[in-house]
């Protein structure tokens, strides 16, 4: 619609057409802005629900609320904790995109949703239009289970499945991107829109140049032992600078590290291949010495399946073909355990592989991801992590963990530590600075928590905080010692209790320390008091989740039922929230 022409004919003075024409202006206005009201309003809303572990997920959720919006449709995002079942049920459209946890479960904030849709009495949604996103990882046996599994429980409720189901390894920017741009039209077909909406550069504006895409090339300033000599641990602090970057960071989010290979290993595995590492080989779409392709662009030491299997058909070895065609987990799982690449190779010497060939069977170097162990308040020029170093001798060779050493032995000052920041933005030191924090973190779980005692000092916070620590001995594995001390004598830190492992008969534990203090724990959670974990998902996390239930039923005079629904709604609440790997 054009604003009306006043005739140059029309019988006005100067000063009436140029009021005509402002009153004239107002009005094109108005009716813009009205009839983009009435369009907005009519839109179709688009729900788009995330289960995150990490922040991938969410992230890929409002990349597809961004490209909604572009097709005049109304996105609203929400993690699946912040959806009631009967919400759910009320829901027309629905993009999901999950990623899975651990063996095959949900993410944390997911597990309540999907109790309450894998029940019998679950709502019927034959109204639901929808379509799911899973990220996963393909070195997992479980690939992308959380995904499939909430595919196929929406279909058995009558959803019906707008777009199929996309299911993405490590390197899912792409199959992401693919999604989105296929399943949002389908998602706008036949819909009232609002137009084009987005402002695609404030969109853009608020990511980083930096990425998984493109890391930033930061310089490690401080490389530091924190475990005595004698321990039987290695566990060191590392201080990242990423001045110039423009990056910042909070307490709770993670830094993700882009190693490179041993150069050892990687000479090691081009000898029991018998080639020589000067081999020319298409990487990427360009040519590449095979050499620095294993260095840099391939996972070496954790074999493939497809690797696994190759070697299995082409050695003809009975043990191993049996126990792949027996599909037991358990079992291959035990067979594998200590052995890494280099050792399937020199175990079947017999197979041969061309250098292209093994290349094919490789799957991409990752990332690795570390919980920040500083606040970014108190130092927004620098990261500071603490990474345990993995070092053990099996198969008669001794092994290194892949990034940890890499930022123990092979970064200097001239090497680039490539990395980025994954966002948690549910780990977090909580808003209102009176109310009470509980953080459990033995060994390395202690990172984030170290950062968020800097934030609640940063922040002269008044709330309580205690710490439960442990490790395996107090002598040689109290990391930060000196540090929590410090913080406990000037009332920063109320209450510090330790579990160290190895230091008398029976083994003590955090989870145990919880049970001893169950009462107070008890009346912290009734303050208002937040529970965070941080650590090993598959035994601690589990562990320490039964001692809550435990506290909770016992010094709350409650059944295990009502104890379970009490924790729910901590979750819920969000005051108690897990980094757990």
């Amino acid at each position: 619609m054009k604003t009306p022409h006043i005739p140059t004919n029309a019988p006005y003075s100067n000063t009436q057409r140029a009021w005509l024409s402002g009153f004239f202006a107002g009005m094109h206005t108005h009716m813009i802005q009205s009839a983009g009201s009435i369009n907005a309003a009519d839109a179709r809303v688009i729900n788009i629900l995330y289960g995150s572990q990490t922040g991938n997920a969410e992230s890929v959720a409002n990349d597809a609320a961004t490209a909604a919006k572009a097709h005049g449709l109304k996105p609203v995002v929400k993690g699946m904790d912040e959806v009631e079942i009967d919400a759910l049920a009320a829901m027309e459209y629905l993009l999901i995109v999950t990623s899975t946890y651990g063996e095959g479960e949900m993410p944390d904030n997911a597990q309540l949703l999907w109790d309450a849709v894998n029940t019998d009495s679950a709502p019927k949604l034959d109204n639901l239009k929808y379509s799911v996103l899973a990220l996963g990882d393909t070195s997992y046996d479980l690939f992308c289970k959380a995904g499939i599994d909430w595919d196929d429980r929406l279909a058995e409720l009558g959803a019906h499945r707008l777009f199929p189901r996309i299911d993405c390894d490590v390197h899912f920017e792409e199959a992401a991107e693919g999604w989105i741009s296929s399943v949002i039209p389908h998602m706008a077909e036949g819909a009232a829109t609002a137009g084009a909406t987005v402002d695609s550069s404030a969109a853009s504006a608020e990511k980083s140049q930096y990425s998984r895409k493109n890391p930033f090339p930061a310089k490690l300033s401080v490389n530091r032992l924190l475990t005595d000599a004698s321990s039987s641990k290695e566990t060191r602090h590392y201080e990242i600078s990423i001045t110039g970057s423009g990056l910042t960071y909070e307490a709770g989010d993670a830094l993700c590290v882009v190693p490179t290979n041993c150069p050892e290993l990687v000479a090691d595995i081009i000898k029991a291949l018998a080639c020589n590492g000067d081999e020319d080989e298409p990487v990427n779409g360009q040519l590449m010495k095979f050499s620095e392709a294993l260095r840099t662009q391939f996972e070496i030491k954790l074999p493939s399946k497809e690797l696994i299997e190759e070697i299995a058909t082409r050695s003809g070895d009975q043990e191993l073909n049996s126990l792949l065609k027996s599909a037991d987990k358990e079992a291959i799982s035990n067979y594998l355990w200590g052995r890494d690449t280099l050792d399937l190779l020199l175990q079947f010497p017999a197979c041969e592989f061309a250098a292209a060939e093994f290349l094919a069977l490789l799957k991409p170097l990752q990332h690795r991801a570390y919980s920040i162990s500083s606040s970014g308040k108190m130092y927004p020029e620098t990261v500071h992590l603490t990474v345990a170093s993995v070092r053990y001798n099996s198969h008669n060779r001794d092994h290194k963990g892949v990034c940890s050493t890499f930022l123990a032995d092979l970064v200097n000052e001239s090497t680039e530590v490539r990395c980025f920041f994954t966002p948690n933005k549910v780990f977090r030191v909580p808003e209102d600075n009176n109310l009470p924090m509980i953080m459990v973190g033995p060994g390395t779980g202690v990172a984030p928590f170290r950062a968020f005692l800097q934030e609640r000092l940063h922040r002269q916070a008044t709330g309580k905080n205690w710490l439960f620590f442990g490790d395996r001995n107090a002598a040689t594995d109290f990391i930060y010692k000196d540090e929590l001390e410090a913080y406990q004598q000037s009332g920063l830190l109320t209450r510090l209790d330790l579990a160290f492992s190895r230091d008398q008969e029976a083994k003590i534990y955090v989870q145990d320390r919880m049970i001893e203090n169950g009462a107070e724990l008890f009346a912290w959670l009734e303050q208002g008091g937040y529970f965070f974990v941080c650590g090993d998902a598959y035994r601690m996390a589990k562990d320490v989740d039964q001692a809550l239930h435990d506290v909770i039923a016992t010094h709350g005079k409650l059944s295990a039922q009502a104890a379970i629904d009490y924790v729910n709604q901590l979750k819920k609440d969000k005051r108690y929230v897990r980094d757990v790997y």
